[in-house]
């Protein structure tokens, strides 16, 4: 029943999300007609110019679907993960710069032919003739722009705050691409429904990034006036940051969530990070574990006690709260170990059957193997500390390969499978127990990855 109620709200939030995007496209197309675009179709001119003045709705319309991916609206959330939530948003981002690009491309080509005129020449006195479409070039260079540095490629080579700062250009595209629409849309011109229509919708969705991603953080702080308690090395490159504050009992926060920290120290507090809670919650303090990865990261190992902290979340649906199985297969790669930690804490309070397997490139690289030990010892479960690289064999095969799972891990098929590390070893580690049958519901990954 636990299984099937968990099942029943994800499809629930999907299906919701699917009826909206088919119902806002139909009101789209009928403002596009009513706007008169189709009462000039007489010759393929007319035709490809009204081609791209949907494409650009369209655009408009996927952009408004991308920020309410990304907003953190809580139902959203605890329904559908900020894993899935933001896979989607890098998707959908895709059809935007492709139906954007489209626009301008039939737009051009279509006035082109209706001044007898070359495409570059049309172009160039479009975009450079200031006005709107100026602006709304400058929109689709930094979607464009945002576009480029979101692909796994561009992000491995990327240093986080970098790419963050260039994300931030998204905000500007929306508002650029609004402000052209409104100039120069006919269902904006010709329609005061279709103007009440598009004001609600980009109203809304960024109503709902101002409320979940700025206003409620800020609302947590005043109310929880978190600082940093103390910073802890755990290794070479890895320290744990313990912060406390006021009432943090009523934080809604759990063993496997994130928040993106903001620490008020000097060259830190322009820089928002990701990180998850390497402990259970316990209404007193949050404890961070971080590996130096950046500049960002680096500088964590000396922040002083007292310094305050901006903390938005807690995000993720990472959490004991999505378990369906009596057993549990804990898989953790790296530093992901800090959210695995945390839930193992919080199975070992239920009795739970678990098993726990942290895989680590060399043992220096394990962290807070210690704790893992305790907590296996107190609640008899079961800690395998597999070291080497990917392309390690052992006694069953390769090291993180179905047989060496099935060997490590008994009745690996009736257990829920929470997975957090490098997307690599992520998508590998699910290959593995797909193939040994575990159903793909009952496995459950955090990737590290951007947030944007």
């Amino acid at each position: 029943m636990r299984a099937e109620r968990i099942r029943s709200r994800s499809r629930d939030a999907q299906w919701w999300l699917v009826a909206l995007l088919a119902l806002n496209a139909m009101w789209v197309l009928d403002l596009f007609v009513l706007g008169g675009e189709l009462d000039s179709l007489t010759g393929p001119t007319a035709f490809v110019l009204a081609l791209g003045r949907l494409a650009g709705l369209g655009g408009a319309l996927v952009l408004v679907l991308q920020l309410v991916l990304i907003a953190r609206v809580p139902w959203l959330e605890r329904r559908l993960g900020m894993d899935r939530l933001t896979s989607w948003h890098r998707w959908t981002g895709t059809w935007v710069l492709w139906l954007v690009l489209a626009h301008v491309v039939l737009t051009t080509v279509g006035y082109a032919a209706q001044d007898n005129s070359s495409v570059l020449p049309e172009f160039g006195s479009l975009v450079l003739g200031g006005g709107e479409l100026t602006l709304a070039a400058a929109g689709t260079a930094l979607l464009g722009l945002v576009a480029v540095t979101s692909a796994r490629a561009a992000r491995r080579r990327m240093r986080y705050e970098t790419w963050h700062l260039l994300h931030l250009g998204a905000y500007a595209a929306v508002v650029l691409g609004f402000l052209h629409q409104v100039e120069l849309g006919n269902d904006f011109a010709s329609s005061p429904v279709g103007r009440i229509y598009w004001w609600t919708l980009y109203g809304g969705a960024l109503g709902a990034v101002l409320a979940f991603r700025f206003l409620m953080p800020l609302l947590r702080v005043v109310r929880h006036d978190l600082r940093v308690l103390a910073v802890v090395p755990e290794g070479p490159d890895v320290v744990s940051v313990r912060i406390g504050g006021r009432h943090l009992d009523r934080l809604p926060a759990r063993a496997g969530q994130f928040f993106l920290w903001r620490f008020l120290a000097e060259g830190l507090w322009a820089q928002t990070h990701p990180y998850s809670l390497s402990a259970a919650p316990d209404g007193k303090s949050l404890r961070i574990t971080v590996k130096a990865l950046g500049s960002g990261s680096a500088a964590l190992r000396d922040l002083r006690p007292g310094t305050r902290v901006l903390a938005e979340g807690p995000y993720g649906a990472f959490t004991a709260e999505e378990r369906t199985q009596r057993g549990v297969l804990l898989v953790a790669g790296g530093v992901g170990v800090t959210p695995i930690r945390a839930l193992l804490e919080e199975f070992s309070w239920t009795g739970q059957d678990v098993v726990v397997i942290y895989r680590v490139r060399e043992q220096r690289e394990a962290v807070l193997v210690p704790e893992l030990r305790w907590l296996a010892h107190r609640c008899g479960a079961q800690l395998h500390v597999v070291v080497g690289p990917s392309t390690a064999v052992g006694r069953y095969g390769p090291i993180m390969g179905p047989q060496h799972i099935a060997a490590l891990v008994p009745g690996v098929r009736q257990r829920d499978v929470f997975l957090c590390g490098p997307p690599g070893m992520a998508e590998a580690v699910v290959d593995a127990l797909l193939a040994l049958g575990v159903p793909r519901g009952q496995c459950r990954t955090e990737r590290f990855a951007f947030a944007a």
